[in-house]
């Protein structure tokens, strides 16, 4: 199968940690081994959040008074190619020698006159006491939001509409290469006056997974995350996990904007657009999701919703 796996940010750094260059080795690493259990036989695409790495490459640019800080745009180009590097080593370390890797550096067109940015929704970086986040937001002109019991940083979260490097991710495919591409959603891009120019956004990495998914005509797309499936009435003691789908049927139901509520909504419109089945589940349980048995799989073949036992 042609699968694209799109990697929550917990694959890269676990809420809490310090963003280490060594923390995020380690759970690079145990991604890299699941991901390598179903590589055999199957063409593979792998895409990635960068919230945390972005937010952190900004705060350090600002500690850097001499210049200002680089825009967004180039902060998502760098850390592609910093999260691409420690994918390929980690999963070469663990596939035969012969299978090749490549990261690319994915452009992806924004409308600029997309909604997203009136309403700066999307997170990056660290979390912040309310007291600092306001004292940030305040000194550098952030839009701030609440994450849990505490703040982080949020800028605007158009929607994806072309990805430029689609014909080289298909070429690579077809030598057998397993690519790393549209990181964070891909660097935002729009034109104007006939030219392509950078974006001060960041694009939602499942619905960009999606698009690119339904471009490359993939069999399967893989929403991996930090639970086993998506539930009704998460952290309840009513709460049930979804075992399969209908799209029209699952966006009924209520999730929440910053966490499940993007991997819903990207299943849904890949599943909608294509007639293939998208899965959403814990990267633990990846071999069981490509194998049909595990997450919570999305289609237009299936009827309503079914919960499992």
């Amino acid at each position: 199968m042609r699968i694209v796996i799109a990697l929550g940010g917990n694959a890269l750094l676990r809420r809490g940690e310090p963003l280490s260059a060594a923390n995020q080795r380690e759970n690079v690493r145990i991604a890299a081994e699941q991901i390598a259990r179903i590589a055999p036989g199957n063409q593979l695409v792998i895409a990635h959040g960068n919230g945390p790495q972005v937010g952190l490459l900004a705060l350090q640019g600002a500690a850097y008074q001499e210049v200002e800080t680089y825009p967004l745009d180039v902060l998502g180009a760098q850390t592609e190619g910093m999260i691409g590097y420690l994918i390929e080593q980690e999963l070469g370390n663990l596939l035969p020698v012969e299978v090749p890797f490549a990261t690319l550096l994915t452009q992806v067109e924004v409308d600029a006159d997309d909604p997203a940015f009136q309403h700066p929704s999307k997170p990056i970086g660290p979390v912040y006491e309310k007291a600092e986040a306001e004292r940030l937001a305040a000194e550098k002109g952030w839009s701030i939001a609440p994450d849990g019991d505490r703040f982080r940083r949020v800028v605007a979260s158009p929607r994806p509409k072309r990805i430029f490097e689609i014909r080289p991710v298909k070429w690579l495919l077809e030598q057998g290469t397993i690519v790393i591409c549209a990181g964070g959603g891909g660097i935002p891009t729009r034109y104007e006056n006939g030219r392509l120019i950078g974006v001060e956004a960041v694009i939602d990495k499942d619905l960009c997974s999606a698009l690119l998914a339904e471009q490359l005509d993939a069999d399967l797309l893989v929403i991996a995350t930090d639970v086993s499936a998506a539930f009704i009435d998460w952290g309840l003691p009513t709460q049930k996990a979804i075992a399969q789908a209908h799209p029209d049927a699952l966006q009924q139901l209520k999730f929440a904007a910053g966490s499940m509520g993007p991997k819903v909504q990207a299943a849904c419109e890949f599943a909608r657009h294509t007639g293939k089945v998208a899965a959403i589940g814990s990267l633990a349980d990846i071999e069981a999701i490509v194998q049909g048995t595990g997450g919570t799989r999305v289609s237009t073949g299936f009827s309503g919703i079914h919960y499992s036992d």
